[in-house]
């Protein structure tokens, strides 16, 4: 399909080859999806279904819509951040693979919001989410919408957070998948990848040296354990800032120090909120910081760092460099902020590597497959996928590493099976 013939809202047709040239890239580190995509050719699951999408439009993200289109899904994707679209792969999903896409790069909050309501015009069955955005404006907004949809899957733990709350109220409408609850999502993309993807954004934004630096964290969830695991690889010193005894205490065994923001916020260099919570570093915090920390977010959207109310306090915002602005504030003092409070790694970075989504957008499709194929049958709730689906992808994950493990010998199978000696 041309682009004349879609409707599309992108920056620029003219960079659709170098995006293609992106997404065949990362299809490269994406082997599980492959697989996937291979089997969805064959038997078509989603024919005749409408798939609203709203995720980052990365190459990786755009490989998910690749392969939910080859499984005959009428697919439309919208960004679900105004700073991390790539161009480039919006184009190339336009002219290249006939998926019309709604995303650019700086898009103002009012054109997010338009492209939001392109998803909902779309009139879905089935949706694609991150960070709960078109479920929740379905559910505030549009409930008309809700008896037609099969389900949704979710991407992030903010986005989950929503849902519980919604699944609490007895309001919500239709099943949902939260992906992030999956092992071979949470495990692979939280922990591994946040952790690069993180300092891959700060030291491009910066281009600061993080050994010797104390790195404040707040949140130690599997997001913030993989923040806190590479800054402690770079050599940082990392004070870890949480509400949960648990996760605090499992914080503190691993060598961390842990303390309240307030606190922290008298010590920290750099300070990196990984909650999806809202103003987690908030503006009494920010005014009591030594002068030219650096602060970032990597949660959702632009909330955890309360950075509206910093610009109340704020004589002059300088760009420094792309991605990173100087608060000059009226206590003489100044903060570095990272992509205006949005994500660091998708907005200074590209996001995680193709090889860490390849497991996360397995979890996708696969859970939106499972949603399809249980029609009917599921309740208004949120749901995990089957550990065997869990199991299977990791068994894909390991033969594309090369990767062979033990199996249990029939003795094991039955010893483990019983209560005898």
């Amino acid at each position: 399909m041309l682009m004349t013939e879609m409707k599309c809202d992108i920056k620029d047709i003219t960079l659709a080859d170098q995006g293609k040239n992106q997404i065949e890239w990362a299809f490269k580190d994406m082997p599980v999806l492959k697989e996937i995509q291979k089997r969805f050719i064959e038997e078509q699951p989603f024919k005749g279904l409408k798939l609203s999408a709203c995720v980052h439009v990365t190459k990786e993200t755009a490989a998910l819509c690749v392969v939910m289109k080859s499984g005959g899904a009428d697919a439309v994707l919208v960004a679900s951040n105004p700073l991390s679209t790539q161009d480039d792969v919006a184009a190339a999903l336009v002219k290249h693979y006939g998926i019309p896409t709604f995303a650019i790069a700086g898009e103002t909050v009012d054109q997010y919001k338009s492209h939001i309501r392109v998803a909902l015009e779309h009139n879905p069955d089935i949706i694609i989410d991150d960070g709960c955005d078109i479920v929740s404006t379905i559910h505030a907004e549009k409930p008309d919408l809700a008896s037609k949809i099969i389900g949704s899957t979710e991407e992030t733990t903010t986005g989950i957070i929503r849902l519980q709350a919604l699944e609490a109220q007895g309001e919500l409408k239709f099943p949902a998948v939260g992906v992030n609850t999956s092992l071979t999502k949470h495990l692979y993309d939280n922990r591994y990848g946040t952790g690069q993807s993180t300092f891959d954004g700060v030291m491009r934004a910066a281009n600061i040296l993080v050994a010797g630096k104390t790195v404040v964290v707040s949140g130690y969830g599997w997001c913030g354990k993989g923040v806190a695991l590479r800054a402690k690889a770079l050599g940082a010193n990392v004070i870890v800032c949480e509400v949960d005894p648990l996760k605090a205490l499992e914080a503190a065994m691993e060598g961390y120090r842990v303390m309240p923001i307030a606190k922290a916020a008298l010590e920290g260099d750099i300070f990196l909120t990984v909650t999806g919570d809202k103003h987690v570093v908030d503006v009494q915090h920010l005014l009591t910081m030594k002068d030219g920390v650096f602060v970032g977010n990597v949660g959702h959207f632009d909330w955890e760092v309360n950075v509206g109310d910093l610009r109340k306090h704020t004589t002059e915002i300088k760009k420094i460099r792309p991605n990173l602005e100087e608060y000059v504030l009226d206590n003489g003092k100044s903060i570095y902020v990272f992509a205006e409070g949005r994500l660091v790694n998708l907005v200074c970075a590209e996001g995680h590597p193709a090889s860490v989504m390849d497991m996360s957008f397995a979890n996708q499709a696969l859970g939106i497959e499972f949603l399809v194929k249980n029609k009917g049958k599921l309740e208004n709730k949120l749901y995990t996928l089957p550990h065997e689906v869990d199991v299977k992808i990791a068994e894909l994950k390991l033969k594309s590493m090369g990767i062979e493990i033990d199996t249990l010998t029939p003795e094991q199978e039955k010893y483990l099976n019983s209560w005898k000696f």
